[in-house]
C-alpha cells in the first residue's frame, strides 16, 4: 500500500479502472527498477497516451490542461517564483487570474508541492496540468539566463565590498565568525549556485582550486574539464568552510585531509555529493563527485556491452565460485559495471556483501560495508569477517594489496563467488599484476574466471552529427588504410547548442574481455609475461579495447581522436 501512496497518479488511475492489477504491478515494478517516472512508464508500456493522462489529473484537481508550446511568461511572473524554486519544485508561473497565480506543476498530484510553493510564493496559487517534459524545457529556456545574471550578481556582491574580503580575513583564524561567514545568505546562495550549475550541466565531478592569487571552480562533464567564472580569490575560505558544513566536516582542520557526504536538493530530486578535501600550500582543494542515483541506470543491458561479452559475462555471475575481475583507470565506470552485476544476481536465496571505499549507491537488499582505514577498518579485516558472515556472492571495492587478494583467493576456494577491481591498463595486464602482488599463479590460475578491461570514451552529439572523410594521417593513428576502410563512413560532431560547441554528449565504454581458459591457464603457471597473454589471447578471439573503439566509430557513436586517446 505504501508504494501505491508514492504513486498518487498511478493510485488514481488504477481507482478510476484504467489499469488493470497486472498492468499495474508491471508499471510499479518498472518504476522502482529505473526510477522513470509514472508517466512516462505508462506511455512507454502503452496503457495511456500522454493527452489521456494529462485529462485524468486535470479533471480530478478540477483545473485545466495547458499548452506550454510558444506561451511568453512576463517578467512580473518571474519574479513570484525563483529559478530556485521553479527548478527544486519543477513548476511553472503560466498566468495571473487576480491575486491568484496559475502554476503548471510537473507533479500536480502532490498537494504537498502546491503548498511549498504557495508558502514559498507568498500568495494565491492554482495548480494547472501541463506536459512534465515542456515544464522542464521552460524552465531551462526562461531561468537559464536569469540565473546566470543571478550569478554575475552573488559575485558582484561578493567581491566588490570591501568589508566582504576584511570579513574573510578576520575570520580566517576564527573558527566561530568563519562559521557565521559560511553561513551568510549571499555564500549559501553562491554555493548552490554553483552546485545547482554543476548538476544542470551534467557533471560527475567539481573542483574548487584555490592558487596564490586566484580561486578556481571547475566541473568535469564526460571527461573534460571546464571553468567557471572565476570568483574573487577572498571567497575561497567560506565557500570550502561552507561545503565543509554541509558535509558535516570539521571546518577548523585545514591540515589533513577529510572525507564527506553531502545530500543536495537538485531539480527536485535528491543528488549525493562524495566530498574529499585535500591541504595544499595556498588553501584547500576540494573535489566533490557527483553521485545522481537518477541518471545511472545500474541495469547490465544499459552498459553498452558488445552481444558476446555480455552474454558471457550473464552467465560468469551466476556461477558458485570463482574471481571476476574489471579492471581499468580511475573513473571508466568500473564499479558501475560491478553494481550492474550485482543488482543481476542480488535475488532473495542469495546473500551479498561489499566492501568498498567508499560505498558510491546504496543498493536495497546487499549488505554493504565502507571501508575506514584511519578505524583500522581496513580491506583485509572486513573481508575475513565477510566469511564468517555466511555470504554467497561477495563484492571487494578494489584489489590493493596481497593480503586483499589471498583472501579473496580463499574465498573462492570455498565456494563464494568474488567480484572485483583492479587498476590496470588493460585485462591481461591484470593477471601479471595479481603474480606481482605475491599471489601464487597456481591459485590465480584455479580461481581467475575473467578479467573485464573497459575505458569510457565520450559519444558524438547526435544533434549535429556530420558524416566526414578521414585524412590518411588520422587513419594512420587507428593503423588503417583507404583500402580497409570499404564504404565505412566517420563521423564527427560540428558543435551546437545542445553539446555546449564541443561536439560531444554523453559517454560510452568500450570493453576487451579476457576468458580465462585452458591455454591462458597454463601461461599464467608459467608466469608468462603480459604481452605473451594479451597475444594468446587474441589468437583466442579476444577483441581489444582498440578494436571494440574501431567498432564504435565506424557505428557513427565516437570520433578517432577518443579511440587514440583512450586505447
Amino acid at each position: 500500500m505504501a508504494e501505491e501512496i508514492s504513486n498518487p497518479l498511478l493510485s488514481l488511475i488504477k481507482e478510476q479502472g484504467l489499469v488493470d492489477d497486472l498492468q499495474f504491478e508491471d508499471v510499479l515494478a518498472e518504476i522502482k527498477r529505473s526510477n522513470t517516472p509514472a508517466i512516462q512508464v505508462l506511455q512507454d508500456f502503452g496503457i495511456m497516451k500522454l493527452d489521456d493522462i494529462l485529462h485524468v489529473e486535470a479533471t480530478y484537481l478540477g483545473t485545466e490542461v495547458i499548452s506550454l508550446r510558444d506561451r511568453v511568461i512576463s517578467a512580473e511572473l518571474q519574479k513570484i517564483i525563483p529559478a530556485t524554486v521553479a527548478r527544486m519544485y519543477r513548476c511553472l508561473p503560466v498566468g495571473q487570474v487576480g491575486d491568484i497565480v496559475q502554476v503548471a506543476l510537473a507533479e500536480p498530484l502532490d498537494p504537498a508541492r502546491a503548498d511549498e510553493i504557495q508558502f514559498s510564493a507568498k500568495r494565491d496559487i492554482q495548480v494547472v496540468v501541463a506536459d512534465p517534459t515542456e515544464i522542464d524545457k521552460t524552465i531551462d529556456r526562461i531561468y537559464g539566463q536569469a540565473e546566470s545574471e543571478n550569478f554575475a550578481e552573488i559575485l558582484k556582491e561578493l567581491g566588490a565590498g570591501k568589508d566582504f574580503a576584511r570579513e574573510a580575513s578576520e575570520a580566517a583564524d576564527n573558527d566561530k565568525l568563519m562559521a557565521d561567514l559560511a553561513n551568510d545568505v549571499p555564500i549559501v546562495k553562491f554555493v548552490n549556485l554553483v552546485l545547482q550549475q554543476a548538476i544542470q550541466d551534467r557533471a560527475s565531478d567539481i573542483h574548487f582550486e584555490p592558487f596564490e592569487t586566484e580561486f578556481r571552480i571547475r566541473y568535469r562533464v564526460d571527461g573534460a574539464l571546464y571553468e567557471m567564472a572565476p570568483p574573487p580569490k577572498h571567497l575561497a575560505l567560506p565557500v570550502i568552510s561552507r561545503l565543509k558544513i554541509m558535509a558535516n566536516l570539521n571546518i577548523s582542520e585545514r591540515r589533513m585531509p577529510q572525507d564527506g557526504r553531502i545530500t543536495h536538493n537538485a531539480n527536485g530530486k535528491q543528488v549525493d555529493l562524495r566530498m574529499s578535501t585535500l591541504p595544499t600550500q595556498f588553501g584547500e582543494s576540494v573535489v566533490l563527485r557527483v553521485l545522481d542515483r537518477s541518471s545511472v541506470n545500474l541495469e547490465l543491458e544499459s552498459l553498452g556491452l558488445p552481444k558476446a561479452v555480455y552474454e558471457f559475462v550473464s552467465e560468469v555471475i551466476q556461477r558458485p565460485n570463482g574471481i571476476f575481475v574489471v579492471t581499468g583507470p580511475t573513473g571508466c565506470g568500473k564499479t558501475t559495471t560491478l553494481y550492474s552485476c550485482l543488482r543481476r544476481v542480488n535475488t532473495i536465496d542469495s546473500k551479498l556483501l561489499t566492501a568498498e571505499d567508499p560505498v558510491e549507491f546504496d543498493i536495497e537488499g546487499i549488505m554493504q560495508v565502507a571501508i575506514n582505514e584511519a578505524a583500522g577498518m581496513t580491506f583485509g579485516k572486513a573481508l575475513r569477517s565477510f566469511l564468517r558472515q555466511d555470504p554467497d556472492i561477495i563484492m571487494v571495492g578494489e584489489m590493493r594489496d596481497l593480503e586483499t587478494a589471498q583472501i579473496s583467493v580463499q574465498a573462492s576456494l570455498t565456494g563464494h563467488l568474488v567480484l572485483s577491481t583492479l587498476h590496470t591498463n588493460d585485462s591481461p595486464g591484470a593477471v601479471t599484476r595479481l603474480v606481482d602482488m605475491g599471489v601464487e599463479p597456481f591459485l590465480i590460475s584455479s580461481t581467475l574466471m575473467a578479467v573485464l578491461g573497459q575505458r569510457l570514451v565520450r559519444t558524438v552529439c547526435k544533434n549535429c552529427r556530420t558524416p566526414f572523410e578521414p585524412t590518411e594521417d588520422q587513419l594512420g593513428l587507428l593503423n588503417l588504410s583507404l583500402h580497409d576502410l570499404g564504404d565505412k563512413v566517420f563521423h564527427y560532431g560540428r558543435g551546437c547548442s545542445v553539446c555546449n560547441d564541443t561536439g560531444y554528449k554523453g559517454r560510452k565504454g568500450i570493453f576487451e574481455l579476457l576468458i580465462v581458459s585452458e591455454p591462458i591457464r597454463t601461461l599464467i603457471n608459467e608466469r608468462a609475461p603480459t604481452v605473451v597473454v594479451r597475444q594468446k589471447a587474441v589468437e583466442l578471439g579476444m577483441i581489444t579495447l582498440r578494436e571494440d573503439g574501431l567498432r564504435c566509430i565506424f557505428e557513427g557513436e565516437t570520433t578517432i581522436e577518443e579511440v587514440v586517446k583512450y586505447t
